[in-house]
This record gives C-alpha cells, structure tokens and sequence, in this order.
C-alpha cells in the first residue's frame, strides 16, 4: 500500500472514522475526509498533519509505508522493562514461530517453480515480522543485565 493510500486508510479506519479523529486534529470531518482523498487535487495532507495524525491514532502504518517505499524496514526499538524469564521464554517461542513461517512462505513460493510478486511479498512481510520479534528478544535481555 503507498503512502496516500495508507493516509486515508489511517484516517477511516480510526475508530469512529473522520468524524472522531478530524477535532483531534482541529479540523472539520469533511477537511479531513478531502486532506486523505488521494483522488482530490484541492486539499493536501501535509507532514504536519500526519505526524499529528500518527500520534494522535497511535498508528505507526504510514511511517511503515514510507519506510518500504524508500527500501528501509521500520523497526520498533523494544523497551527493556517488565523483563522476566518467563517473558525471554515466550519471545524464543516466538521467534521459532516466526522463523517456520519464513520457511514456510519459501517452500509454498517454490512449489510451481515460479516466484511471483505476492509470493515476495508475503516472504518479506514473514521476513520483517521475524526481525522484529528478534530485536524485541534481545531488547528483553538488555533489560535483564546486571550494572545497565
């Protein structure tokens, strides 16, 4: 999903759509309605708006969107508190799971012998979805250290 696309579906997907979200932002429901148009030429969302718009909604998709059109994974740094051991426990489960479904996309993408675009999509999604729990993994242990 580009950019544009991910704007408005941020703005109507917020529970209670434009209407609830637009006085959060100070601005009329139908502003905001043609601010997220990407098919209108008259308003236009700025920066400003949709980092209001992402801190206001708590919904990170458009910075998820702009960093894979610019080629980057957006990763969210983890924080160490409430670090347990069984906490480390269940993120190894985790990433055991998320790294049988990166396998699993691989052999389904293999099977015809053809590698279409979805099929590269849905590895890559399987792909940063292992990184991040990774990261959250190693974020728990950092917690748990001695002296931090």
């Amino acid at each position: 999903m580009n950019i544009l696309d991910t704007v408005h579906a941020v703005a109507h997907e917020y529970p209670g759509g434009c209407e609830s979200l637009a006085p959060r932002l100070g601005m009329s429901a139908q502003v905001l309605r043609n601010k997220v148009n990407p098919n209108t030429d008259t308003h236009h969302v700025t920066l400003m708006n949709v980092v209001d718009m992402t801190v206001k909604t708590d919904d990170d998709r458009v910075l998820e969107a702009w960093a894979r059109e610019r080629g980057y994974a957006l990763i969210k740094l983890p924080t160490p508190e409430n670090c347990a051991d069984g906490e480390v426990i269940e993120l190894m489960a985790k990433t055991w799971e998320t790294n049988g479904e990166i396998g699993k996309e691989v052999n389904r993408t293999f099977e015809d012998g053809r590698v279409e675009r979805h099929e590269v999509i849905r590895i890559r999604d399987c792909a940063w979805t292992h990184i991040k729990v990774l990261l959250g993994l190693v974020g728990r242990i950092e917690g748990m250290a001695e002296g931090k």
